[in-house]
């Protein structure tokens, strides 16, 4: 099977406009909750915007697999998947905190090959093929050019249980102190496409899923930076850090990863 991959692009592009859309539509109405723990929650919004998703992608392309947050659907051994997050910042969606994205990624032999990352709240739109450059909103954009940890704003991201915490806080007091700024965010693709475009010089992260990254990772990498990861226990589960491709080796978080 061979897709074109500007037709995914714009299948992506649709689809993520589309599932914006209907979050930017119920923003400020009530949300059904799904699932509530002490680490997340899951609203219906996030599976309904993942059917649209689904919807749009597969008349545009049909027979590709969907690997999402809310399911998969298909082959996961084919050639091609997409990789979806329908509404990645459900907590601070949730909570109405207008930082949440809309994240889908093609990939070819688990390699992502096309990513897109649309924020309704700003209406901007982060697209890229592997090979081309990343853009906002048409226009290309490029990682940051610091090199020195205390020029540079680092967001950060882990889970409260007490393992996560023992490993991450150690790395948090070191860089708060050396940092410029220490950003906590709540969304990794749109951590990851700041990497990309420079408003942010690093990403950390312990624990996070491939839905999560698959769009925003090829994104930093187009943009110029680094994206460097770990595979954890458990599922579509990674550790990683995204950067512009100076600052890596001077965060000194490879215990925090671990």
């Amino acid at each position: 099977m061979n897709v074109n991959l500007k037709a995914a692009l714009a299948a992506a592009v649709t689809a993520a406009r589309a599932a914006g859309g209907v979050m930017h539509a119920n923003w400020h109405k009530p949300k059904r909750v799904n699932l509530s723990d002490p680490h997340d929650i899951k609203l219906e919004l996030d599976v309904r915007c993942q059917k649209l998703i689904e919807q749009t992608l597969a008349r545009a392309l049909p027979g590709i697999p969907v690997l999402g947050e809310e399911g998969i659907t298909g082959d996961m051994a084919a050639d091609y998947r997409w990789v979806v997050d329908p509404i990645d910042g459900t907590v601070n969606y949730a909570f109405g905190v207008p930082h949440a994205a809309v994240s889908i990624a093609l990939q070819q032999a688990e390699q992502s090959v096309v990513g897109v990352i649309y924020d309704p709240f700003t209406d901007e739109l982060w697209t890229v093929i592997r090979g081309g450059p990343t853009r906002l909103n048409g226009r290309i954009v490029r990682v940051s050019t610091r090199t020195r940890i205390e020029d540079s704003v680092i967001a950060l991201g882990f889970s409260k249980s007490t393992a996560s915490l023992v490993k991450c806080l150690p790395s948090l007091n070191r860089l708060m102190r050396r940092a410029k700024k220490i950003r906590i965010m709540g969304s990794a693709a749109l951590e990851l496409a700041y990497v990309a475009s420079g408003r942010l010089d690093a990403y950390v992260e312990r624990r996070i899923r491939l839905w999560d990254v698959a769009a925003g990772s090829l994104m930093v990498e187009a943009a110029g930076g680094e994206y460097y990861c770990l595979p954890v226990p458990g599922q579509y589960r990674y550790a990683m850090v995204a950067d512009n491709g100076r600052l890596r080796k001077k965060l000194r978080v490879s215990g925090m990863l671990k």
